[in-house]
């Protein structure tokens, strides 16, 4: 997890990416894959079949889930498998990202989050 208030910069850059990742069909229908797989993690060969992409399109998504850390990639012989980094998943869909834009003076704001302003 990023210290929100450490370096605030670090932070916006780190969800800009993030977010940039997540603002896509085709990625979110690939999360969704894998948060759904019965297994830990699913063969690059079978994502191929599962979203009708030619490989090199389903790697250009792979590659920028990767660069964002919301998935994770485990090599098993000559085949790639991926996996859902629930940490990172669980960031961005927590409650740390709302002391970023919640008033931190404001009294009438409910206090829905747990960090500390």
């Amino acid at each position: 997890m990023i210290p929100v208030k450490v370096d605030l910069q670090s932070t916006f850059k780190h969800y800009e990416k993030t977010f940039k990742a997540l603002a896509d069909e085709k990625r979110l229908q690939l999360l969704n894959l894998l948060a759904n797989s019965p297994n830990d993690s699913i063969c690059v060969c079978d994502l191929v079949d599962e979203m009708e992409l030619a490989q090199s399109k389903l790697s250009y998504h792979i590659k920028i889930l990767l660069k964002a850390n919301l998935i994770m990639k485990e090599k098993k012989g000559t085949w790639s498998y991926y996996s859902l980094n629930h940490k990172e998943v669980n960031n961005v869909l927590s409650e740390e990202l709302c002391c970023l834009f919640r008033k931190s003076n404001d009294k009438t704001i409910e206090q829905t989050c747990s960090c500390s302003n």
